[in-house]
């Protein structure tokens, strides 16, 4: 089974942001983790793949109101980030799905 590149560094628009607390990052990057290590099992079901992509992006929803009380939010430039790894986790899984769909349960 595929292991993830280890030279990738998710969501560096966000780290390298002071606006993002990276305390929060972290708990974003946690999340693509999870969804990493499911894919590094072999899963290619679409159906159980967007499963575990709606499942982070409802859990990065949660943290919007984290943010805010730390005088920040999950605005354009995170939005974008977060876009840019599920891309690139996408592509390196080799899974036959829009950025679009895997995020789709956003509300940032």
């Amino acid at each position: 089974m595929k292991q993830f590149d280890t030279d990738y560094r998710m969501l560096a628009a966000m780290y390298r942001d002071g606006y993002f607390p990276d305390f929060l990052v972290d708990r974003i990057k946690v999340l693509l983790e999870d969804v990493i290590a499911f894919l590094e099992t072999g899963e290619r079901d679409p159906q159980k793949v967007q499963e575990k992509f709606d499942k982070m992006t409802l859990a990065i929803n949660d943290l919007q109101e984290e943010f805010e009380e730390n005088d920040s939010e999950i605005e354009t430039e995170a939005r974008e980030s977060i876009a840019e790894t599920v891309g690139y986790i996408l592509q390196w899984f080799e899974i036959d799905m829009d950025v679009e769909d895997a995020i789709g349960e956003r509300e940032w």
